[in-house]
């Protein structure tokens, strides 16, 4: 099995464009991202040296609108996973029906390390420097990997100045008050929460008394714990990075953040698991809500779950797939679970667009309209093609690309 994003995400695709016969024209275009840009970043450092660092925005494709896609500061960033996630961006794009597409950057570097002044200005130099291929029809950046709404603000003020007039709609994930969407933090683990309720009345499963497992306590794994438990399930387990517990009588995700936010760890709230045991536990519901590749052939078979939402960016490696399609366990692939917020940030770009500001209630009356829709799209898909849910996702993908070539 190959680990590599890339190559992995190729071979997904070359398997679904056989499936959906794909013209070879469209196909030669997927594979590879349309433009790759690399600049140079030299900025004077509070000691009086000057530091060069490198930055990258990768604009995989553009057929249903502008590149979309966040922009991570880390100190080994790979392109080969930039150029996979960029790709992902323009099937999560297609999949939940906004017209956006793919793409992905970032800059090489440990924000940890820099002082406040000297992020500032590696943002405000990296927006300076990408400007010219960005802008609110072009290209629409977002936060990512260790940037934030203020890091955004930076960059939205550094390329308004350079066009001459305020462009809030240049940048989502923005502060609310600059712009920025209420709901827009909730948005990606209460959408996994609309299309897991959504897919359970396709699967002719009852959520009452259904236990939940969530990997993962960071903005997404706790905002689908909270909605989930608010919808009548029962949140039996949770972890972050270092460990997790393990509650049979049920766990409150609002009481586990606090605990979390004065203790600094889980302890002290059930029994104490690992991040591996959380994966097999006899649970009704399965979310891997933060790393890739932890569902693997290795223990694959030793799940337990009746259904997997996957939260996170591939979690589930393809021999881990097959096994669980062998099993009859039903995997929500993360191009359709996590997209709600993708959808989001198409709000708060839209709102900015036209001037307007929704209330959080209806950004997530419309995310929930938005996500039973492309969910049941997707089990139509899997209905017609008679395979897996993250093939048919990837199908729904692929016909609106391929509709919206033909235009």
């Amino acid at each position: 099995m190959n680990n590599n994003p890339w190559v992995r995400s190729q071979a997904q695709l070359q398997k679904v464009a056989k499936l959906a016969s794909l013209p070879p024209l469209l196909l030669a275009r997927l594979m590879n991202p349309d433009r790759i840009v690399t600049v140079s970043l030299p900025i004077k450092m509070d000691s009086g040296q000057v530091k060069t660092f490198s930055g990258f925005r990768v604009q995989h494709n553009d057929i249903l609108g502008p590149y979309k896609g966040g922009i991570r500061y880390h100190p080994n960033v790979s392109m080969d996973e930039v150029k996979a996630l960029a790709f992902w961006m323009t099937l999560k794009c297609a999949v939940v029906d906004i017209p956006f597409g793919g793409g992905k950057g970032g800059i090489t570097v440990n924000p940890r390390e820099l002082s406040q002044k000297e992020l500032k200005e590696l943002s405000k130099l990296f927006a300076n420097r990408i400007a010219p291929i960005i802008g609110p029809t072009r290209d629409v950046p977002a936060p990512d990997v260790n940037t934030t709404p203020e890091i955004m603000n930076w960059m939205m003020e550094e390329y308004s100045k350079i066009v001459g007039k305020p462009s809030p709609a240049v940048i989502t994930g923005k502060p609310v008050a600059k712009g920025g969407s209420l709901g827009r933090t909730e948005a990606t683990g209460f959408g996994g929460g609309y299309v897991l309720e959504h897919a359970l009345k396709k699967l002719n499963l009852h959520k009452k008394g259904m236990t939940v497992a969530v990997q993962g306590f960071g903005n997404v794994g706790y905002h689908a714990a909270l909605y989930l438990a608010k919808q009548g399930f029962t949140v039996v387990a949770l972890s972050d990075s270092k460990q997790g517990i393990y509650d049979a009588d049920g766990l409150d995700p609002k009481e586990v953040l606090e605990h979390k936010q004065q203790n600094g760890s889980l302890q002290g709230l059930g029994k104490m698991i690992t991040n591996e045991e959380l994966l097999e536990l006899p649970v009704d519901i399965l979310i891997p809500a933060a790393l890739e590749n932890v569902i693997t052939k290795e223990n694959a078979a030793k799940i337990k779950a009746k259904v997997i939402l996957e939260l996170a960016n591939g979690p589930t490696t393809d021999d881990a797939d097959i096994i669980l399609y062998k099993k009859g366990i039903p995997v929500i692939p993360d191009i359709l679970a996590n997209s709600g917020g993708v959808c989001t940030s198409y709000f708060e770009w839209y709102q900015n667009m036209k001037k307007l500001r929704w209330t959080k209630q209806e950004v997530f009356d419309r995310l929930k309209k938005q996500m039973d829709r492309v969910t049941d799209e997707t089990f139509a898909m899997q209905k017609k093609y008679q395979t897996t849910l993250r093939d048919s996702a990837y199908l729904l993908a692929l016909k609106r690309l391929q509709t919206k070539k033909r235009q």
